[in-house]
């Protein structure tokens, strides 16, 4: 309508000027309601024309969108492991603090598994001491045993003395006998050796290595036991906590609520654009936006981002080959506007709906040299007529809480 009257004045009133004051006609004679249409047909097939342009261009490069939002991100309240509810923390709808507990799952067994990880550390310890022990006893077992061997040896070194002496003093039966002792009891030595080795192998390597297993088994049992603490991992407002106690919950049933950070929906607003605007949005350009929780108002915002794809176009892989009729909406080019200045968005309720216009601005193209003075006064013209778009978004925006509140049944 603004468009329209913005036509007349410069179409339909000069041709009724023209007829009234250089032909002479006036209402009620020779203009009348018949007749009007006639002699002012000039006038009124302009201003059509002319009117329709002006949209055209207005919506084109200034374009505008009923469908904006102040989306905003929702996390779904869901345990790791699977459990019984012992104890909830909050309720139905609550603000809850970054790590505060949302409920508590029984943990029975994921106690008894850090117990019994304890007591595997105790037990390595223990086998450790033992270990210890064994080596002692294993160093007094070698001294034993050199001294036995020893001993044999001076037996034998002192037979066979006595055998070189005088040969049928010591019978040779005898000889062998120590030697076969001395043998052994260097086998004895040897076998000490050994024991004390393996012993001193187990508590440098085995011991070591199966306490660390059982450390780790307690980390892990802990990280369990943690688990069935349902805690929240930011600050913000639960909602539709429905869960009680006694109930079953596991990851891959229903949520057992929602959690909404503080954050959400406070510094940026998405809206979705007619498709055939894609060219003409771009990052950087102003806009202006007024919400409906926040009446009157008018808020600058400057676009940061324009999706480079169109939703309704998505597909995944099914059983059924899509059909391109099966997408009855045409999707919009999703932008993402945020406030021109800090705090803009105070006071607009996250999932507001609003109405946005964006703002083409050829100031470079103009300034640019090699633009013509045509093209220079076109893309003037162009930039001027965001004028009325902006007159319309304040109109709306009186007029919005009037029919929202009245005219819409409120």
């Amino acid at each position: 309508m603004l468009e329209l009257l913005v036509c007349a004045f410069f179409t339909l009133l000069p041709d009724y000027l023209y007829r009234r004051y250089r032909q002479g006609k006036r209402f009620g004679r020779e203009l009348t309601l018949y007749s009007v249409w006639f002699e002012l047909r000039w006038g009124l097939v302009t201003c059509v024309m002319l009117t329709v342009g002006l949209i055209t261009v207005i919506f084109y490069n200034h374009p505008s969108t009923t469908s904006a939002t102040v989306f905003f991100r929702t996390v779904p309240i869901v345990p790791e492991v699977n459990g019984r509810v012992a104890q909830i923390h909050v309720g139905f709808s609550q603000t809850v603090a970054k790590g505060a507990p949302i409920f508590t799952l029984d943990s029975s067994t994921q106690e008894a598994a850090v117990e019994a990880a304890r007591r595997k550390i105790a037990e390595a310890d223990a086998a450790l001491v033992v270990a210890k022990a064994d080596i002692l006893a294993d160093e007094g077992k070698i001294l034993e045993a050199k001294s036995a061997l020893q001993q044999a040896m001076d037996e034998l070194q002192t037979k066979n003395e006595l055998k070189r002496r005088n040969d049928a003093i010591v019978a040779t039966r005898e000889i062998e006998r120590l030697e076969n002792i001395v043998a052994g009891r260097e086998a004895a030595v040897l076998s000490a050796t050994a024991a004390k080795d393996a012993a001193q192998a187990k508590i440098v390597s085995l011991l070591p290595a199966e306490r660390a297993s059982a450390t780790a088994a307690l980390a892990q049992a802990e990280v369990e036991l943690q688990k069935t603490v349902v805690r929240a991992g930011f600050a913000g407002r639960v909602e539709q906590f429905t869960l009680r106690i006694g109930d079953i919950v596991n990851p891959f049933m229903r949520p057992a609520g929602i959690i909404i950070p503080e954050e959400a929906g406070r510094g940026r607003l998405q809206a979705g654009f007619n498709q055939i605007e894609a060219q003409v949005i771009k990052v950087g350009m102003v806009a202006e936006v007024t919400c409906i929780s926040k009446p009157w108002e008018v808020i600058p915002m400057v676009v940061t981002g324009v999706q480079d794809f169109i939703a309704a176009g998505q597909l995944r892989s099914g059983e059924q080959l899509i059909d391109a009729q099966q997408v009855v909406r045409p999707g919009t080019i999703l932008t993402f506007l945020e406030p021109l200045y800090q705090g803009g968005l105070d006071g607009v309720t996250p999932g507001s709906s609003c109405i946005a216009n964006a703002y083409s601005s050829n100031h470079d193209v103009i300034a640019a040299k090699d633009t013509g003075t045509l093209r220079r006064i076109a893309l003037h013209a162009v930039d001027a007529v965001g004028l009325v778009h902006a007159l319309l978004l304040r109109i709306q925006a009186l007029v919005l809480p009037i029919q929202t509140l009245v005219f819409s049944g409120h």
